[in-house]
């Protein structure tokens, strides 16, 4: 049982909480994430949180909320660390809000990495890929699954969700998640899902990976350009990422399609073997 396996063992669960806040968490990430909140639950969540927390001796809480929530997770001391402006139907922001339990994790920042961030800054925009007859961008499905999770099994160490199995993603495609992909002579060689939020309007673009003999070709950013008609015909206006800080290529993927820097997630994803920083990418179409 090679590396990667072993991990599949403990990966984090996800549950419902309280009125249906969906929350994330298990020593695979060493953290409790809140995916969702139902508003009835902002009152007692940060308290339950940090009890859960304590409890299992997670190292963090991650929370993705309304800006109107931020005040009563931060009388708790969580602190933010990343925002969207107009996040939830064009309207409200959305705040991503943290508790550190252990210092080490909070101070332990890959500062080099942060360094050449700030070169990206001078990326072009608006910097569309050409389109190339050698591969044809397309919508994935169900009978696709087997070759999706080979290439996440190839391309990742570890992944904060278990993209790797083929189970999980057919539930993630009955869903509201979309997954797309380049297709090489018949054969699937990158993908990318988009897990959409129908009733709040906004889509995170996330999970991509291109087999390494196809890497260079800019598949990625075809993939992104697609999802994004993709969305704007579902009537979806808020995209986000959530891109690994030490992966300049991702960074200069959503950068060159003209998203804004929103902040940096202190060690928040166990992602490629370790648990790294990421950055907030958002755009609004």
């Amino acid at each position: 049982m090679n590396a990667y396996k072993e991990e599949m063992i403990i990966n984090d669960v996800i549950e419902s909480v309280g009125n249906g806040s969906l929350i994330q968490h298990g020593k695979h990430n060493d953290r409790i994430y809140l995916m969702k909140m139902h508003k009835k639950d902002a009152l007692t969540l940060p308290g339950e949180l940090i009890e859960l927390a304590q409890e299992a001796d997670y190292t963090k809480i991650f929370c993705k909320i309304p800006k109107w929530a931020a005040p009563l997770f931060y009388s708790h001391g969580f602190i933010l660390e990343a925002s969207i402006p107009r996040f939830y139907n064009s309207q409200e922001d959305v705040f991503f809000v943290s508790k550190f339990l252990n210092t080490q994790r909070q101070l332990n920042v890959e500062k080099e990495k942060l360094n050449d961030l700030g070169q990206l800054l001078y990326i072009k925009r608006n910097d569309k890929p050409s389109a190339t007859s050698r591969y044809v961008i397309r919508p994935l499905g169900i009978k696709d699954v087997n070759m999706i999770a080979t290439i996440y099994d190839n391309i990742f160490a570890t992944y904060p969700f278990p993209i790797q199995e083929e189970s999980y993603l057919i539930e993630a495609m009955q869903n509201d998640v979309f997954y797309y992909g380049a297709e090489y002579n018949g054969k699937i060689v990158a993908v990318a899902s988009a897990e959409v939020d129908p009733k709040g309007g906004n889509a995170e673009m996330t999970d991509f990976a291109t087999l390494k003999a196809h890497q260079g070709n800019r598949l990625a950013s075809l993939i992104l350009q697609t999802m994004e008609w993709e969305m704007k015909k579902q009537g979806i206006n808020s995209l986000y990422t959530i891109a690994r800080l030490n992966s300049i290529p991702m960074n200069k993927t959503f950068l060159r399609a003209n998203y804004q820097y929103g902040g940096t997630l202190i060690k928040n994803t166990n992602i490629a073997g370790k648990i790294e920083s990421m950055n907030i990418l958002y755009k609004h179409l």
